[in-house]
């Protein structure tokens, strides 16, 4: 399966012996597979895509679940497990029919009952699936095929919700695991996506397995970002999780792993001049820099210390800290992101003039009195322990007491769900970022909710009128009046401050050149590659 060097350097050190030895030997024999390995952003712990935003847990849900709609690479929502739905003419009835011959990976068929569960439970916990339940009265059955959803009133961001690409995806379950509670993991990983997880063979920090399934049928249409045909052209995919860039760069460059989804920035040059590497930007809206504060506890409770955050950050200093090379990224403060149309400049003059005395100033005004910060540090992913490290100083700079507690990414993303106070275990801030489609409009951005402890995304913010605006935009039906709302949303955010933009930069993606398929998306797909 690997030759036996990089078995020896990656893998073998990163699990028990006996257990990688194992997946090895029920893997099969390898000339008798087209196997594609995978170097992922971060190590898979959590696999719930509907409890957690983690992009490692979406990509994951990406390869074994499925989509009722789907988004092109232009953007553009297509069907995906419906094969035909109609309006009723007031707006209000969206009714729903499934392809035929959908099978779920028990090869028990897909139902209709199956996807309104789904649809309820990640209507819990997405930011742009909470807005849709609000609107809609309710769902359902027709027949095993067919189901409707009812609205109280129009609500134009029907097809775009069910069609969102990025976390939380609407991913469809099997009933039973759509009604186990959003706040809790499922029990199993059982979709009707092109690729199954092979549990058997997963090895946390190390290996993640998925193998084809050989009953999924695909779309006719062409393979287009998230839509159209969904063709697995290898048998088999291995995420090898190797948390050195040097290592991982020489498995590349070797050719024992195929696929860098998010190659270090300081290597892209030394990949760059490698023939048998092919290295491009495949997502076109590029991502955004999250730096979230905790809004439940203090200082970061007050909105004047978030207010402080803002004239203390210093994008180009971010920027230069986790990109490095100014041809792939952008300082730009709109919280909706530059290059799309909601992009304004309103109020961003705090995000743009560094001034710490007046940070210091805000932080007086807030009531900090020298409490230590905990800021909690993912060492594994090169971009987040950078931002994390800049944000230390910059605190410390406007006479902050800070404490970096260093983890890995999944046991952040585990640990950012504790609402207890900092000094028993919680936390007051930590880094993330997103994709640009998951920034582009007030109803897809989660990260600035104001939904609170209820629906708010982790650090919780609240804010009525936040809530408001967003309400009014899903409401808008003319691109001028949508332009408004935008303006006075973004004004109030800096008001508010639910995160910090620290930056867009453009994420690079490396494959071997015998690669080929590879999708222009704002997510990492796998199926479409095939290799030669």
């Amino acid at each position: 399966m690997f030759n036996s060097s990089f078995v020896r350097r990656v893998v073998l050190p990163m699990a028990l012996v006996t257990m990688a030895m194992l997946a090895m030997a029920t893997a099969g024999p390898a000339a008798a597979e087209k196997v594609l390995r995978i170097v992922p952003h971060a190590d898979l712990k959590n696999l719930d895509p509907i409890w957690t935003t983690a992009y490692i847990t979406r990509n994951h849900g990406y390869m074994v679940y499925d989509t009722l709609f789907a988004v092109d690479e232009n953007l553009k929502v297509q069907a995906q497990m419906v094969d035909t739905w109609k309006v009723s003419d007031d707006g209000l009835v969206y009714t729903f029919t499934l392809r035929p011959g959908l099978k779920w990976h028990d090869g028990q068929p897909v139902k209709s009952e199956d996807c309104i569960a789904s649809i309820r439970r990640w209507g819990k916990r997405d930011g742009m699936g909470q807005k849709l339940m609000d609107f809609t009265k309710s769902m359902a059955v027709v027949d095993d095929d067919t189901f409707t959803l009812t609205l109280n009133e129009p609500y134009g961001l029907v097809l775009d919700s069910l069609g969102k690409i990025s976390s939380n995806v609407p991913f469809m379950m099997p009933k039973r695991l759509a009604e186990v509670d959003a706040f809790e993991q499922v029990p199993e990983v059982v979709g009707s996506g092109p690729f199954k997880f092979v549990k058997e063979e997963w090895i946390p920090g190390s290996m993640i397995v998925y193998v084809k399934n050989t009953d999924y049928v695909p779309r006719a249409e062409p393979a287009s970002g998230a839509a159209g045909g969904k063709v697995a052209k290898v048998d088999r995919v291995e995420w090898v999780y190797i948390p050195d860039p040097a290592t991982t760069m020489n498995a590349l460059v070797n050719g024992e792993v195929d696929l860098w989804e998010t190659p270090a920035v300081d290597m892209v040059p030394l990949l760059r001049n490698n023939a048998d590497v092919k290295i491009e930007v495949r997502d076109p809206l590029g991502t955004q820099g999250w730096l979230r504060p905790n809004h439940l506890h203090p200082p970061f409770n007050h909105p004047k210390a978030r207010q402080a955050l803002l004239y203390a950050v210093d994008q180009e200093l971010y920027l230069q800290a986790i990109v490095g090379d100014p041809a792939l990224y952008k300082v730009c403060a709109a919280y909706f992101i530059c290059g799309t149309p909601n992009e304004t400049m309103i109020g961003t003059q705090p995000l743009t003039a560094v001034d710490n005395e007046k940070a210091k100033q805000l932080l007086q005004e807030a009531g900090y009195n020298g409490e230590r910060i905990v800021l909690m540090q993912p060492t594994d992913i090169p971009v987040l322990n950078n931002a994390s490290l800049v944000t230390a100083q910059m605190l410390r700079d406007i006479g902050m007491d800070v404490e970096v507690q260093a983890m890995d990414w999944s046991t952040l993303t585990s640990r950012r769900a504790e609402k207890k106070a900092p000094a028993d275990g919680g936390w007051n801030v930590f880094h993330t970022y997103s994709t640009g489609a998951d920034v582009t409009s007030p109803i897809a951005n989660i990260g600035i909710s104001g939904g609170g402890v209820e629906k708010a995304w982790f650090g919780w913010p609240t804010d009525a009128i936040t809530e408001t605006l967003r309400d009014d935009y899903s409401r808008a039906t003319s691109a001028g009046e949508k332009a408004m709302i935008i303006e006075a949303l973004q004004a109030r955010l800096f008001e508010v401050v639910p995160y910090v933009n620290y930056g867009q930069w453009f994420q690079p993606m490396a494959w071997r050149s015998n690669l080929s398929g590879v999708l222009v998306s704002p997510v990492p797909f796998f199926w479409n590659i095939d290799k030669n």
